[in-house]
């Protein structure tokens, strides 16, 4: 695995957690707030996501073609939202996240064949 395909990785593993954290977070801890305090909160939260995808995809893009950074992008999500709606927002653990991530290893094959 090339030091590209690393950094790429870790950084967008990195986004993707603030980005949970801002999409889902607020339904969890701020639940009780105004829905404005809610937005802001996130939009915090999504910058220093923002400062952390953009350069992932930069560097990824070097070696990765749009498509395969997208479903890159797409299985990591996957691979950090079970994790964080079993253990961080209390959701049952369920088949269907197995059975998405099969599917995932599919998109993964054909965007990666080539």
């Amino acid at each position: 695995m090339s030091l590209t395909l690393i950094k790429t990785v870790l950084l967008l593993a990195a986004a993707n957690l603030f980005m949970l954290f801002a999409w889902y977070g607020h339904l969890r801890d701020l639940h009780h707030k105004p829905l404005w305090i809610a937005i802001i909160a996130s939009w915090g939260i999504a910058l220093i996501e923002y400062c952390l995808q953009v350069p992932a995809n930069r560097i990824g893009f070097t070696q990765l073609n749009l498509a395969q950074l997208k479903i890159l992008q797409e299985v990591i999500t996957l691979v950090m939202f079970v994790p964080f709606a079993v253990m961080y927002m209390h959701q049952p653990l369920k088949w269907d996240y197995v059975w998405a991530g099969l599917c995932m290893m599919g998109a993964v094959y054909f965007i990666f064949r080539t």
